[in-house]
């Protein structure tokens, strides 16, 4: 920091844009926080640690690692433990600070994962230099992104059972007058090995694509000026996946529950008209209003206005 400050004090020229991102990086040097972390996962432990299989693990001493935080990169000495049946190692350390398996630290890997996930991962590590002044590969983001899809997922699909075991058989007292649930699907360009052996609408009769659904779940409590129904402002949320029609008819629901289909009035369900939308619809909400949405149901009648001139 001292050195800096000299050197650009004895500059001919200052430049101010040199000088911000200069100092970011001297006062964001991370020595601090590896300081904090000094010590943290190391030395004798009040409780005793157990691996999987279920045998006392036993200390093997102190291994380094490095890890990237959004403030630089620091060094961890952490303790290693190993089961004397299995074989297996732990590192507590790591488990406590969350970056087991891993180089990149919680607070990185959020900002890694959320490059990843608006735009190219090429775009993503340039954004993230850009703005926080962190260098990753591109791969770095790809591989962070599709890891914490994959935890979310994971999380996601355990809350949905939880709920799923937990809906009522009876009905409660309605509190949401009326509860949406919309969804469509697109098609996504794959690479080869993805659509290897699937069925498409290629001329040889092969898929470039495999379809994407998406899906939200929304309320209404009233309409505006004009009678028009608006939707309750931030109570949209979102679901996501590539898969078949039932389990992601399984997952709409689940976030239906989530949102609160047991104390739904009435439930919409709102899509363009194909006919997997309706048949989907049957299965999680029986009973749903079934409603073409406004843009559709437009193409839909301009067709048909067509036909009849």
């Amino acid at each position: 920091m001292k050195r800096f400050l000299v050197q650009a004090a004895r500059a001919a020229k200052l430049d101010l844009e040199a000088l911000e991102f200069g100092l970011r990086a001297a006062v964001l040097a991370a020595r601090a926080l590896e300081a904090l972390l000094a010590g943290v996962g190391g030395g004798r432990r009040g409780e005793k640690l157990f691996c999987s299989c279920g045998a006392r693990m036993k200390s093997r001493g102190r291994e380094s690692k490095r890890i990237r935080t959004i403030l630089g990169e620091i060094g961890f000495r952490r303790s290693r433990f190993v089961c004397p049946v299995c074989g297996a190692s732990r590192f507590p350390g790591d488990e406590l600070l969350a970056v087991r398996g891993t180089g990149f630290s919680p607070g990185l890997r959020r900002l890694m994962a959320r490059a990843g996930s608006r735009d190219t991962f090429q775009a993503g590590r340039e954004d993230l230099r850009e703005y926080a002044g962190v260098t990753v590969t591109a791969k770095d983001v790809e591989r962070v992104a599709e890891r914490t899809g994959q935890e979310i997922a994971a999380w996601v699909e355990g809350e949905r059972v939880e709920l799923e075991q937990a809906f009522p058989s009876r009905k409660p007292p309605a509190e949401i007058p009326l509860l949406y649930a919309s969804y469509d699907g697109t098609g996504v360009p794959m690479v080869p090995w993805e659509v290897a052996g699937r069925k498409g609408k290629q001329a040889d009769g092969s898929a470039k694509t495999r379809e994407a659904k998406l899906g939200c779940v929304f309320t209404q409590t009233g309409v505006d000026a004009e009678g028009w129904p608006v939707r309750d402002e931030e109570s949209t949320s979102f679901v996501g996946a590539i898969e078949g029609c039932a389990a992601f008819g399984e997952r709409m629901h689940g976030e239906a529950v989530r949102r609160g289909l047991a104390r739904a009035e009435r439930v919409v369900a709102l899509g363009d008209g194909a006919k997997w939308v309706w048949e989907l619809a049957a299965l999680p909400f029986p009973g749903a209003v079934e409603i073409v949405d406004l843009d559709h149901a437009r193409q839909h009648l301009h067709q048909v206005s067509g036909l009849v001139n």
